[in-house]
């Protein structure tokens, strides 16, 4: 049986009476041992009036008294300056347990500095929980409508290759395989993303360089970059550390793709760099670039910008995200980074290791 939790208030209150009555004790037997011992032995010839005696005991339960009246006053305001902010936090976490995650805490005046804190970290969590909450309810919209298109797609083809109204063909099954290899994609980006959100995405480190690998992603995408007309300037600088090559090839050639979709016609800056203990490597384009309020979305899940949005040039909207993921995963992190005009600028950050450990 779980005893029935104290009140704060009262709690405070008791604990300001009985530390005023542990000092009323305290004084009281100091005061009788100075009077009945110490004062008899160093003034043994004096007089000791017993009269005083009473006065002195009730002017100290006078004084107890006012002590015990203004401890109750301070312990029950002080008990209100702790209690508030506490009763504004739960109040909201009780909001939010019954699933509207708009609930704020509310710090009201002259509150400790600790209960800001505690209030300004509960609003900041409440608001990343809301915020997941909306990205997961237009996630689940979005790989929905992600999945439906190419599903639709194919059967449509099979149901006309049933009834005949399609004849086979090479170029037909090729159609049916890119869709499928569509779908497989699309699966397999999301999987990627639910282990980075697990933190089991596994990481094979060895020796890379960034350099090595940029110039190599290159190279494999230098048909589809060149037939949208971009032109690829390196500025290839040795950056050495030790990570998931693979993944980090995954993350280069999504950026090198996000350029090819998105700034058709323009030219792509790489630049690769060690500074301070981290390598790290830029793609800045000439294309019409994202605004303020774009680039602060562009790691979320299925966000394209308006003027990608189409499935003709766009993608699935997963490939930034995935970026960021696999970076986080190794310990660095994706930014985008302030145009000065227009253009898109987007930096990885790897940490510097001398071996694979992790």
């Amino acid at each position: 049986m779980t005893s029935k939790p104290t009140n704060l208030n009262a709690g405070l209150v008791r604990a300001m009476i009985l530390l005023t009555m542990l000092a009323f004790v305290v004084v009281y037997a100091g005061l009788v041992l100075y009077f009945f011992f110490i004062y008899e032995w160093i003034y043994a010839d004096g007089e000791f009036d017993t009269a005083w005696q009473m006065g002195d005991t009730i002017t100290l339960g006078l004084l107890l008294a006012i002590g015990i009246l203004t401890a109750s006053v301070g312990g029950w305001r002080l008990a209100r300056q702790i209690t508030e902010p506490l009763k504004s936090v739960a109040s909201a976490a009780r909001t939010i347990a019954h699933g509207d995650f708009s609930a704020r805490a509310v710090l009201p005046r002259r509150s400790f500095g600790e209960a800001g804190e505690l209030v300004a970290d509960f609003n900041l969590m409440a608001e990343r929980l809301e915020r997941a909450e909306t990205e997961l309810k237009y996630s689940n919209s979005a790989i929905a409508h992600e999945l439906r298109t190419p599903l639709t797609i194919l059967r449509g083809r099979l149901q006309g290759l049933l009834d005949g109204a399609f004849q086979p063909s090479p170029e037909l099954y090729s159609r049916l395989i890119a869709h499928v290899d569509d779908l497989g994609g699309i699966i397999e980006e999301l999987r990627t993303l639910a282990l980075s959100n697990a933190g089991q995405l596994d990481l094979q480190y060895s020796a890379v360089d960034l350099a090595s690998e940029v110039e190599a992603a290159v190279t494999a995408m230098e048909g589809e970059l060149s037939s949208a007309g971009s032109l690829v300037i390196r500025r290839l600088e040795k950056a050495a550390t030790f990570a998931d090559k693979a993944r980090l090839r995954q993350a280069i050639i999504a950026i090198l793709d996000n350029c090819r979709r998105y700034a058709p016609n323009s030219t792509i800056y790489l630049r690769t760099w060690e500074a301070k203990g981290f390598v790290y490597f830029r793609c800045t384009d000439t294309g019409p670039g994202l605004g303020d309020e774009s680039r602060s979305r562009a790691f979320e899940r299925f966000w394209r910008a308006d003027d990608s949005r189409n499935r003709v040039s766009g993608g699935s909207g997963l490939g930034l995200p995935i970026v960021k993921a696999i970076m986080q995963a190794h310990g660095g992190d994706a930014v985008i980074l302030p145009t000065d005009d227009s253009g898109f600028s987007i930096e990885l950050q790897l940490p510097y290791r001398e071996d694979g450990r992790g």
